[in-house]
């Protein structure tokens, strides 16, 4: 197994969430807990599933004895059947029972007002692999045809991973999404995906969304949410000092996973070239993803945005931690880094308070234009987001 960056505490009970297929029962049975530390009960299961679905407090026949031993309880895709949390919390209060609730959709809990234990329990959330994980298994290039979600390492035929990604967009995304009653009308959603991932990484655009897909913009806006939820991407907002008027500028949506983005639109084994548009885009995609997922399994407390000016010029990623410089970032995926360049870089980040100007590219030289820094993208994340 692939060590995990994320650090999970076992002193207490915890929530666990992450895309379907980023690793979370790998990690909780192969690497946080030893067999006999453990008990699981998995909600894909659909006997037990319909079981506890129907009668939740019959979770108390499979659990009093691993409870009663002191073991971690792993309850896997906890979403499926909100009313357990309750139960949960009865035997936290009650017996000091330890739970790990794994769950690949926040959707259901929050709209079913679900029992999110009363802050009894942590929340963290996985994330497909980061370069840092892979270590030697580690490919650029493979991960931005590819991405990064944990099964794919073990798939060495193209073919093959084309068959597990599009059956991952194709079963989970699509058929899931709708079989959980998220989506009640599926065409349109099934459009929405297609536009959602040519957008991966552009400013959203609602009305226009809305009107290539035939429905309305509050639903787009809703299904970037039902994205959200069921933890396949982000939004990154536009940066502004103002709090209010940051709102106005649209924000940017990223998928989680290139690979995923790709299999939707039906790119898979099409080569990414380097010095193309379709590498650079996902290259400065790939870029933060990965700083994302870095940020969300620290403790610090973070706040990305970009920053795009009327005339077009941008800061491609802005990087907000208290008490830290504010990180203005611009991703390059040229092997090769010119001054002029990075004069947009230069000039905004002038206009932002304890601003660090800082460049991600592909070259394998540091180097220092003014106060810009320029880094080879590895060393780079490395330096400014893994802790020491």
């Amino acid at each position: 197994m692939i060590p995990r960056f994320i650090n999970i505490s076992k002193s207490r009970s915890f929530f666990l969430f992450g895309a379907r297929a980023t690793g979370k029962s790998t990690l909780l049975q192969e690497q946080l807990f030893r067999p006999e530390e453990s008990y699981l009960l998995d909600l894909l299961d659909p006997q037990l599933h319909d079981q506890l679905l129907a009668y939740p407090n019959e979770i108390h026949g499979y659990i009093e004895k691993p409870v009663s031993e002191g073991k971690f309880i792993i309850i896997d895709e906890v979403q499926r059947v909100p009313a357990l949390l309750d139960v949960v919390h009865q035997l936290i209060q009650r017996k000091k029972a330890k739970f790990a609730l794994t769950g690949s959709s926040s959707r259901k809990l929050k709209r079913g007002a679900a029992n999110m234990l009363a802050g009894r329990a942590s929340v963290y959330r996985l994330f497909p692999l980061l370069f840092s994980e892979l270590g030697e298994y580690f490919s650029l290039q493979h991960a931005l045809e590819w991405g990064t979600l944990p099964e794919l390492v073990e798939i060495v035929e193209p073919e093959e991973k084309i068959r597990y990604l599009q059956a991952y967009s194709n079963t989970y995304i699509r058929e899931e999404i709708i079989a959980e009653q998220i989506v009640r009308k599926l065409p349109p959603f099934r459009r929405f995906l297609d536009a959602a991932a040519q957008m991966n990484g552009k400013i959203i655009n609602a009305s226009r969304i809305a009107a290539d897909i035939q429905t309305d913009p509050s639903n787009v806006r809703n299904y970037f949410e039902i994205l959200e939820d069921t933890l396949l991407g982000f939004k990154l907002q536009s940066y502004h000092s103002s709090i209010r008027k940051r709102q106005r500028q649209a924000p940017k949506f990223y998928w989680i996973d290139t690979g995923i983005a790709r299999s939707i639109v039906k790119t898979l084994g099409t080569p990414l070239r380097p010095s193309t548009s379709a590498f650079g885009d996902q290259f400065e995609n790939f870029i933060i993803t990965q700083i994302h997922a870095l940020l969300s399994y620290q403790t610090s407390q973070f706040e990305l945005s970009y920053l795009q000016t009327k005339d077009g010029a941008e800061i491609d990623l802005i990087v907000e931690r208290a008490g830290e410089p504010t990180l203005c970032i611009e991703i390059k995926s040229a092997d090769l880094v010119r001054e002029e360049q990075l004069q947009n870089l230069s000039q905004l980040s002038a206009d932002i308070p304890k601003a660090q100007p800082l460049c991600l590219y592909r070259g394998k030289d540091s180097l220092q234009f003014g106060k810009v820094q320029v880094e080879p993208w590895e060393a780079g994340i490395r330096k400014f987001f893994c802790p020491a």
